[in-house]
């Protein structure tokens, strides 16, 4: 998260730098906006240039990209921006060598300027942001983490609220088969008439309110007959 931000903002400074690159002075006094796209192709002439179809097109273009990788978070889109910024800075001085003959670096504005040294400084930035940008995760990136964390279906519940499990927001017991209360019966309900080692012992004489079975409606003797 933090190389994407970081990315992301050397990024969009490279961009930044090269959209005001062509407004400021390239060779000989001769801002970067005077030079037509077409010259880079078919050689330098004084000729003056409008600004949508000079060096700034592809330098727009390339800020462009730059937003749309950092949305994206692609490293290739930025890095993409940054070779289109140093391609076309550096085929301008290649067609402006050979117009001039040669290229001289001056201080008194005979020689290159500012305004291309603002050109390869974006395009390198665009470059070095796209190497701090990490990137977002592939689809197969994505897939390997789902499938390795557990996916539990229903959060287990507080202590206080374990009336609530399952989560069906509903208070009560999880389970109920009946409106009353579960007995709790007897552990010890004495020995068994089936066990040989047992069978000796004294058996307690039933009593049916004493019945575990249901102790909110024991069975009941049916009464007897009427003596006629």
């Amino acid at each position: 998260m933090i190389r994407n931000i970081l990315g992301s903002v050397v990024a969009l400074a490279g961009a930044a730098s090269a959209v005001l690159s062509p407004f400021r002075d390239w060779y000989g006094g001769r801002a970067g906006h005077d030079y037509r796209v077409r010259d880079l192709f078919e050689g330098i002439t004084p000729a003056e240039s409008g600004v949508l179809v000079s060096i700034l097109l592809p330098f727009l273009a390339a800020a462009l990209l730059v937003v749309l990788g950092v949305m994206l978070r692609s490293r290739l889109v930025v890095a993409l921006a940054g070779l289109v910024v140093l391609g076309f800075t550096i085929l301008w001085m290649v067609r402006q060598g050979q117009a001039a003959g040669s290229l001289v670096v001056g201080g008194d504005g005979a020689g290159l300027q500012v305004g291309v040294v603002n050109a390869l400084a974006g395009g390198v930035l665009m470059l070095i942001g796209a190497l701090l940008m990490s990137g977002g995760r592939s689809r197969r990136e994505r897939r390997a983490v789902w499938e390795r964390e557990p996916v539990e279906p229903f959060a287990v519940p507080a202590a206080d609220q374990v009336d609530t499990w399952p989560p069906t927001q509903e208070p009560g017991m999880s389970v109920q088969t009946s409106p009353w209360p579960e007995p709790e019966v007897e552990p010890y309900t004495g020995p068994d008439p089936r066990d040989a080692r047992t069978r000796s012992y004294p058996q307690a004489a039933p009593h049916p309110e004493d019945d575990p079975r249901d102790p909110v409606h024991p069975p009941h003797r049916p009464p007897p007959p009427p003596q006629g």
